[in-house]
């Protein structure tokens, strides 16, 4: 598992609007038995896009949202294979960390 690892919403229900998740945990915190991800959207039904706090990527050729203010907390042993990498879109994504932490 690494930062800006893109897997499948381990949660199958959720994958209709939210397709993916994407790892923003420091790896240096290798051992928690948790990673810190932002939700993936799909573009239908997630409404007006903030400024700098929600990203839009491609995800094997789907464009994305990042949900950035419902960052979540999910058990490593649900995170199977990654899928992709958001390195392409990394300063965007840690922008938007730092718009909702204020660290601007």
């Amino acid at each position: 598992m690494a930062r800006f690892d893109i897997y499948q919403n381990p949660y199958a229900p959720e994958r209709v609007h939210t397709p993916f998740v994407l790892d923003v945990q420091n790896d240096h915190l290798g051992p928690l038995g948790t990673r810190i991800v932002i939700p993936l959207r799909s573009l239908k039904g997630f409404g007006t896009r903030a400024q700098g706090l929600n990203p839009q990527i491609q995800v094997d050729g789907k464009s994305v949202i990042a949900d950035t203010a419902a960052l979540a907390p999910v058990p490593t042993t649900l995170l199977r294979r990654p899928v992709a990498r958001a390195d392409q879109w990394r300063d965007e994504v840690l922008d938007a960390l730092d718009t909702l932490f204020g660290s601007y």
